[in-house]
C-alpha cells in the first residue's frame, strides 16, 4: 500500500476552495456556514484570501460528514487528502500524526 502524501500548500487552498464552492452551491449548507460562522455573504470573497478562513471552511466541512462525503463523491478528492487540507491550513497535525 502507497502512503498518499500530504498536500501542500497550494493544493490545500485549492481543496479549501472547492469546499466553499460546494457550500455556496447549496442554499441550505450556505446558510449553516454563515450562521456558524457569522461572516456575511458580502464578506466571504475577501476572508477567502485568509488561509485561517480556509482553514475553517474545512472545519466546518468536517464537522458534518455527510456533507464531507459529499464533496468528496462531487470533487473526487479522497476525505483523507480532505482532513490533511485542514490539518496544514490550520498549522493543527492530524491526529493519527502526533505522538
Amino acid at each position: 500500500m502507497v502512503k498518499e502524501a500530504k498536500p501542500d500548500r497550494a493544493e490545500a487552498e485549492t481543496v479549501a476552495i472547492q469546499a466553499l464552492s460546494f457550500l455556496a452551491a447549496d442554499p441550505a449548507r450556505l446558510g449553516r456556514f454563515l450562521a456558524a460562522t457569522g461572516i456575511s455573504p458580502r464578506d466571504i470573497r475577501a476572508a477567502a484570501r485568509e488561509p485561517s478562513f480556509l482553514a475553517g471552511v474545512l472545519d466546518h466541512l468536517a464537522e458534518d460528514e455527510s456533507a464531507m462525503l459529499a464533496f468528496a463523491t462531487e470533487t473526487a478528492t479522497p476525505p483523507e487528502r480532505i482532513v490533511g487540507a485542514r490539518a496544514l491550513l490550520s498549522g493543527r497535525p492530524i491526529e493519527r500524526d502526533t505522538p
